[in-house]
């Protein structure tokens, strides 16, 4: 899976991605609150200009604007449901009881996924483990995966105290996740520095069932099959395209789909690393 990245995580890259082997994307966070008042920069946020497999990830605290959002909401070619998110390590976002804030807030996580639920829309959970390191320790991480009733839940195994250069959490809790989650039925997607498939095939031993990378698809879109054919996921080998010919194909996709000059520059530098 190809993870949201504000600034990054446009129809443009979504789509060359997939194409490069990602199976499923998922579009940057959009507030709900912005939604609904017709917000032109976070309506762009959520803007899908083709068929590539996406969900929609949302920050939504109060059900009624989630509501009002689902009840005008349209489906397209490609969408696969809803991301709530719960892993934002902002301190404005996480003080407001949103994003990481969200993981020990079980009653109202739950009633945000009843409500998608309602409306009959796939629905996953992004979440870090907790807020800081206390809430890490008391396992809300563990309470909400159990307590809630998302498609599957991808787990950023980090606290929302924890800088984007710390390293993720050990394996352990990924396997403390797997067995919550077999308790509802639900699945483990791990997220947080796996950008190998040295550290793939360790955390496949945890029992989770998917990986999502962040920073690795910026480097190299085409990680995921280049992943895939050394795990033996691609059979035959696909063959792998150049930075030359990856930074062509995007800048194509780029015009095709109006993508931001922002969004093109930032990509564009993270190739060239």
């Amino acid at each position: 899976m190809l993870a949201p990245i504000e600034d990054y995580s446009d129809s443009t890259l979504r789509a060359l991605c997939f194409t490069h082997g990602c199976d499923l994307t998922f579009t940057e966070m959009a507030r709900v609150e912005g939604i609904v008042r017709n917000n032109k920069p976070t309506l762009a946020k959520t803007l899908c200009c083709d068929s590539t497999p996406v969900q929609i990830q949302l920050l939504a605290s109060n059900e009624e604007q989630l509501e009002k959002y689902l009840t005008n909401f349209k489906t397209f070619e490609g969408f696969e449901g809803f991301n709530l998110n719960m892993s934002c390590p902002s301190a404005d976002i996480m003080k407001a009881g949103r994003g990481a804030g969200m993981v020990k807030r079980l009653t109202r996580a739950q009633s945000l996924v009843n409500i998608i639920k309602k409306h009959n829309y796939p629905v996953s959970i992004k979440l870090r483990l907790g807020m800081n390191q206390a809430e890490q320790d008391y396992k809300v991480y563990l309470r909400l995966i159990e307590g809630t009733n998302a498609d599957f839940y991808i787990v950023h195994a980090k606290h929302g105290m924890q800088r984007s250069d710390e390293p993720a959490q050990e394996n352990s809790v990924y396997v403390a996740c797997v067995e919550a989650a077999k308790k509802n039925g639900k699945i483990i997607i791990a997220n947080g520095d796996l950008n190998s498939a040295t550290k793939i095939r360790e955390v496949q031993k945890t029992g989770v069932q998917g990986v999502m990378i962040a920073r690795g698809a910026l480097r190299n879109p085409s990680i995921f099959d280049s992943l895939k054919n050394e795990l033996n996921f691609n059979s035959p080998n696909k063959k792998l395209p150049t930075v030359k010919e990856l930074r062509k194909e995007y800048l194509d996709l780029a015009n095709k789909f109006a993508s931001p000059p922002k969004y093109r520059d930032n990509l564009l530098k993270w190739m060239m690393q």
